[in-house]
């Protein structure tokens, strides 16, 4: 049987976020969608350079595919995000997937899709109840400004948090957070297309 999706992300933690926001057709405005997910053995250059390759034989047993890796550990970060999506659909177009294909180049890394201000975000990670609250300890270790804006350093910054909570470190956090957050107030770019992408590819019915 052919499915709607295959998608080829660059480590576990993307993984389990993909399986986690497609539990969430109504709130990214989607019909169900059957899919499968792969993740690459070279992490974010073996998606970048070689994701076209590994999706080439699964051409015809899915109607659509995506790719989605880090800037950050790409191996070719002095070049935008845009760009190398770009070049990622062009290789995936020649390859024979035509308009199908898209890539999600997320800058810096996934970890900024989680600093959203949605309480979920301190219950997943431990801190519900804690003091100083997430926010203001952010700003405290100066991985942000202000209490409104993301860290900098948005991996090291998630992975400290969890350190001082206690928590252990797991993919199944991303799917927590991918199924609990909201999905409203995200305006980083590459989470954008990837909304954006699904909601072209398939409609609510």
């Amino acid at each position: 049987m052919i499915k709607d999706l295959v998608v080829l992300v660059a480590d576990r933690n993307m993984e389990y976020t993909i399986k986690g926001l497609l539990t969430r057709r109504r709130a990214l405005g989607i019909r169900e969608v059957t899919f499968d997910c792969f993740v690459h053995p070279e992490h974010d250059p073996g998606c970048l350079l070689r994701g076209h390759d590994f999706l080439r034989p699964l051409i015809r047993n899915y109607t659509h595919t995506l790719i989605m890796l880090d800037h950050e550990g790409c191996g070719q970060e002095h070049i935008s995000r845009k760009t190398l999506e770009k070049q990622v659909e062009e290789r995936l177009m020649r390859s024979g997937w035509d308009d199908r294909a898209a890539a999600v180049v997320i800058a810096p890394e996934l970890e900024i899709w989680v600093w959203s201000n949605s309480p979920h975000v301190d219950q997943i990670t431990g801190w519900a109840g804690r003091t100083p609250d997430l926010r203001s300890w952010l700003v405290q270790q100066g991985f942000t400004e202000t209490y409104h804006t993301k860290p900098n350093r948005p991996k090291n910054a998630f992975e400290e948090a969890l350190k001082l909570a206690g928590k252990a470190r797991s993919s199944s956090l991303f799917y927590q957070l991918a199924r609990s957050v909201s999905l409203e107030s995200c305006a980083n770019p590459a989470f954008v297309k990837l909304k954006v992408t699904l909601k072209k590819w398939f409609p609510m019915e």
